[in-house]
């Protein structure tokens, strides 16, 4: 294609994101007994060549004789460099063979590992200026071409000029030397690339920061992958959720912010404005108003398994895809809940804090097996229905109720109220849904239901049960021991004191709401919550979304797709395919599905279309959000 922009583009630290001789020191001085300290002079004097105490030729000679490389450690680097290529480079390997003849690789690296790398994206040789090594007769590195501009400073500016490129030039890349392209004269813009490194000097001196290739393309009107630049979707995610979503998130391209802490409602709302995607855990309140003030707000993961801290009916009136992490945590929720029912059968809790003070109390009193007990399950989803099969394998035998018609596992006994289970039970575990309808679910009435020495159970929601009658309950012994996670109220972060009237009770456990807080259930929740929420915006797919009809969608193949959300009134399908039809555009594939309150389109179209279409299918009556994706 023929066009009158050059791109130049630095290689270490932009198109990888790695310095190439920080990995060969790794390999050439892998077994070396002077590693570390080699590994700490060549540090040195790179920033002795950079801050210019010494030129830049003697840096590449002082550190090249430091490496003691040779070409046999090159295979060794290239593999190492072509699994560093910076994920936005990735991203849009179509920019580079499409505008291959306009696309310039100049580096003060050397051409031998840089080249295998660069050609894989279908970027020329012959468009790839950098250093050359020179080898002894044994593959040894000797030294390298010193004709070559680009080994003495200045070089980048020197080898543009010879280039002398007849048209604009836009250069890409994170080191002063890069800016002294533009300093010089020879470039129309400097763009500092952030994605790896940021030097402060360098986005000083820059005509634009862009924290990724999708921000460059988008521009400069370049054609991506699609129609909207991932870095500009902006994500939130608080209470601490796993590093793992954080990177799976910024590695496709979105700008992440985290916050360590849930945020109040007003803090959120501040927040919330220009924000894409909104990560929280169970503290964080998203209500009407904070719903009110998000204005580009398109998707909400909730990194746990309940939803009811979110108002789902104002996200669904907004368009607002929620989803949630339903079974990620099930087993360690469950090992929990077996942990605790044998720690309180046998009296563990007031014989550890005894031991503790000095006193050595060695009885039976009190203490029981779990084998041969009944266990009741109030709830029977995805952790009940795995904490039934994990105690019966225990030798317990299960009873459980459930609103819902579920199919029993194992020996399990389905009830028909939830009386006949608080009846019978020897322990007593929770494992309901947050709706409201569930507020003081478990009360005065429901204890007195229940057997003398029950141990109580909660590790579902804190406003299921009434706490001050619990508290009463377990004074009077009715209840002789109880395991909570979950309270009415829970501080916002740890830096607040929590304030219980269950604190200081006899035989009785309180966790800090950490039901399905271990490290694999965390990461499992951190890859499955980013990975529904991606789908979502790259494919338009619904599936496991709480408030949005299920839609598992084939990927978008040489079409555009355009999503469209409104509220569930007849009509609006035909509405959409007549303006196609109007427009002369052809459907390739097309979907819908609804709920009671929306209904959710999508459809594929060929290539060409009018562009009127998009502002009139925006215009359709009870439209509540449309989008295009490429």
């Amino acid at each position: 294609m023929k066009l009158n922009k050059y791109f130049v583009i630095d290689f270490d630290s932009t198109f990888t994101k790695v310095e190439a001789f920080d990995v060969l020191a790794d390999i050439s001085l892998q077994d070396h007994p002077e590693r570390e300290e080699r590994k700490k002079k060549i540090i040195q004097i790179t920033n002795q060549g950079m801050d210019g105490s010494i030129s830049f030729r003697e840096s590449l000679e002082k550190r090249l004789n430091l490496l003691a490389p040779s070409q046999h450690h090159l295979p060794a680097l290239i593999a190492k460099l072509k699994g560093s290529v910076s994920e936005s480079f990735k991203r849009n390997k179509e920019f580079f063979q499409q505008y291959s003849d306009n696309i310039y690789i100049i580096s003060n690296g050397f051409k031998e590992f840089i080249e295998p790398i660069v050609t894989e994206f279908g970027i020329k040789s012959e468009n790839i200026l950098a250093n050359e090594f020179r080898f002894d007769a044994d593959g040894k590195v000797i030294g390298f071409d010193t004709e070559n501009p680009l080994s003495a400073n200045g070089g980048k500016v020197t080898q543009l000029k010879k280039l002398n490129l007849p048209g604009d030039v836009y250069v890409i890349g994170d080191g002063y030397t890069d800016y002294e392209i533009k300093h010089a004269g020879l470039a129309n813009k400097f763009f500092a690339f952030t994605e790896n490194v940021e030097r402060e000097n360098v986005k000083n001196k820059a005509d634009h920061i862009t924290p990724s290739l999708d921000e460059f393309l988008y521009l400069n009107k370049l054609n991506t992958a699609i129609s909207y630049p991932k870095n500009r979707i902006n994500v939130l995610l608080l209470e601490n959720v796993h590093p793992v979503a954080v990177e799976l998130l910024r590695t496709e391209g979105f700008n992440v912010e985290t916050y360590h802490a849930a945020m109040t409602e007003e803090e959120l709302i501040q927040k919330i404005k220009n924000v894409s995607v909104l990560g929280i855990r169970s503290k964080t309140q998203v209500t009407a108003k904070v719903l009110e003030h998000a204005n580009r707000l398109m998707v909400i993961g909730a990194f746990c398994i309940g939803t009811n801290q979110i108002d789902l009916k104002e996200a669904t009136k907004k368009g607002i895809a929620v989803f949630n992490a339903p079974f990620s945590n099930t087993r360690s929720v469950v090992e929990l809940a077996v942990a605790e029912m044998i720690m309180l059968m046998r009296n563990i809790v007031d014989k550890s804090a005894k031991m503790h003070k000095g006193v050595w109390d060695k009885s039976a009193k009190g203490s029981f097996e779990v084998r041969g007990k009944k266990l009741g399950l109030i709830g029977y989803g995805n952790i009940g229905t795995q904490l039934s099969v994990i105690a019966e394998s225990l030798g317990m035998k299960v009873l459980y109720y459930d609103t819902e018609e579920k199919l029993s596992l194992g020996n399990a006994i389905k009830c028909k109220t939830m009386n006949e289970v608080l009846e019978q039970a020897d322990v007593i575990s929770m494992h309901v849904d947050g709706r409201k309808a569930n507020t003081n679910l478990i009360g005065p009435k429901e204890f007195g239901l229940m057997k003398k020495g029950v141990i109580f159970i909660n590790l579902s929601r804190g406003h299921v049960v009434d706490i001050q009658s619990l508290r009463e309950n377990i004074l009077s012994g009715k209840v002789a021991g109880c395991a909570i996670d979950v309270f009415p109220y829970e501080p916002v972060s740890n830096d607040e004191e929590f304030i219980n009237d269950l604190r200081g009770l006899p035989n009785t456990i309180l966790t800090p709401h950490i039901g399905g807080s271990t490290l694999e259930a965390q990461e499992n929740i951190g890859k499955f919550v980013p990975g529904k929420m991606m789908d979502y915006i790259n494919t338009g797919s619904t599936s496991n979304s709480v408030n949005f009809p299920n839609l598992t969608l084939p990927i978008l193949q040489d079409a555009h797709r355009l999503i469209h959300i409104h509220n569930n009134v007849p009509g609006i399908l035909a509405k959409i395919n007549q303006l196609l039809a109007d427009h002369d555009i052809n459907i390739v594939g097309q979907y819908l599905k609804t709920n009671e309150s929306v209904g959710y389109v999508i459809t594929d179209i060929n290539k060409q279309y009018d562009k009127e279409v998009i502002a009139k299918l925006r215009a359709v009556e009870n439209t509540i959000k449309f989008r295009v994706l490429y």
